[in-house]
Order: C-alpha cells, then structure tokens, then sequence
C-alpha cells in the first residue's frame, strides 16, 4: 500500500495500539505523525507485524509517552505542529542512546536527508509503501539489537520456497532471492493461498489495498514478472497464470 503525503494537521491525540499475539517480542514503536489518517494506518499495519504502538500527534505527546514507556524505535515526522522532529529525535535519544530513531516526510532534499542521518538510523520519503516502513523498522533493530531479542517466527514453505518473516528474506532451493517489499508482499499471499488461484482484484485489495481496481491496471502482471525473473533463476517455473482470472503458486 502506497500511502501519500499530506499537508500539516493541527488535530493531535495519542492512541496505544497493543500489537497482536506477544507484541513486545517483536518491539515497541513510538509513531510521531499528526496527520491522523497517516498515523492510523501506519499503526495498523505495525499491529499486524505484531509491534506495539504507540501514537502521538504533538512534540509534547511524544515526550510524554517516551517518558512513560521505552520505545525501542522512535518513526518521527519532521514537521510536527509544535516543533521539528529532527530536534525531538535529539531530544530522544539524549534520553536514551540506544533507542532506534527513522525520519518520515515529505522533504526529499539530499541536504534534508544527509542532516537527518547524521544522528538518526534511517529516512523515509512520503509517499511511502507501507510494506517498505515495516521492513526498514525491522531492518532497524536488526542492526540496533541484539539477535537474542528479535523475533523468532516460524517460516512460510510451499515446496522449495521458504519466506521467513522475521528478517523478510526468501530462499528457494538453497538460494537468496532478493525482493523489493512489495515482491515480497505478493510473493507472501501466494505462499499463504497454497495452491489456490488468486483472483487480481483480491491481490489488489491485499497487497496493494485497492479498494477498487483502477481501470487498466497492470501492477499485477508487472510485479509477476518481477518475481518469475527472480524465482525462476533458482529452478522452474512456480507461479501459474489462469488466464482471465488470476495468478497461483505450481
């Protein structure tokens, strides 16, 4: 899912998301964004990696809740209605030098980019693939962890082909195959449908979260191709086309 970049909103408020199943074996994200729409969907799609989260609208908010809790990556807005987050992020990590710190706006300046990078750990640009935040995050406290405490998921197998979720990385027959989010987003509601045809539209609504099919829409049949370059290299060919219809897994 593709989500835009917004002009500033002056509604704030804090919501704590409790993630599902352990949550706290995954970690804890304080989300500062004060475009309510933006936050809530970034708040869900963490919750479904089984993150806890925590949102904040306002500098204040955060402070707060970082004051009452120990978030273990801080995702900050820089333009927030009552300061900029870059100093905020300061703020945070004087706090607490091992919390994880990852920028997301719209500013996309080289400049912008470089300044923030200097004391934070990553930068995302909005728009934003929300497939893509979740995986930097992860990304994120691979490197700022220790290993004994990331999560250890059980991985996703049909045939040779096996996904791991916890590092988001796919092997087939013994080889890497590197994927993009969205590669890997497709690749894993395949794995998840079995052997089952998957209709476009469904793999719109699920992956791309295309409430309805845009007319002439050929994402689908892009990133298909993108992952039968890739699979394809390590043996034969696994997913199937039913013409009309949609794309499976052999």
């Amino acid at each position: 899912m593709t989500v835009p970049g917004t002009g500033t909103s002056t509604t704030t408020r804090t919501v704590t998301v409790t993630g599902a199943g352990t949550g706290t074996g995954t970690g804890t994200v304080l989300v500062v964004e004060d475009e309510p729409s933006i936050a809530d969907v970034l708040a869900i799609a963490l919750r479904y990696h089984r993150f806890e989260v925590m949102v904040a609208g306002t500098v204040r908010e955060a402070l707060t809740l970082a004051g009452r809790t120990r978030p273990d990556v801080a995702l900050l807005d820089i333009m927030l209605p009552d300061g900029d987050g870059r100093a905020l992020g300061r703020e945070l990590r004087d706090r607490r030098p091992e919390l994880a710190l990852v920028f997301l706006t719209a500013r996309d300046a080289p400049g912008e980019i470089v300044g923030a990078l200097q004391f934070g750990d990553d930068y995302i640009t909005k728009p934003f693939n929300i497939d893509e935040v979740v995986a930097r995050i992860t990304a994120v406290l691979r490197r700022t962890r220790p290993a004994d405490m990331l999560p250890q998921r059980p991985p996703l197998r049909y045939g040779d082909l096996e996904l791991d979720e916890s590092t988001y990385s796919v092997h087939r027959a013994g080889g890497t195959v590197e994927l993009t989010p969205t590669e890997y987003a497709l690749l894993r509601f395949l794995v998840r449908n079995g052997g089952r045809i998957v209709p476009k539209e469904q793999l719109l609504r699920h992956v791309w979260q295309y409430e309805h099919t845009p007319p002439e829409s050929t994402v689908v049949e892009t990133y298909i191709s993108y992952l039968r370059r890739k699979l394809d290299a390590l043996g034969p060919p696994v997913i199937t086309t039913r013409r009309g219809v949609g794309y499976g897994l052999a």
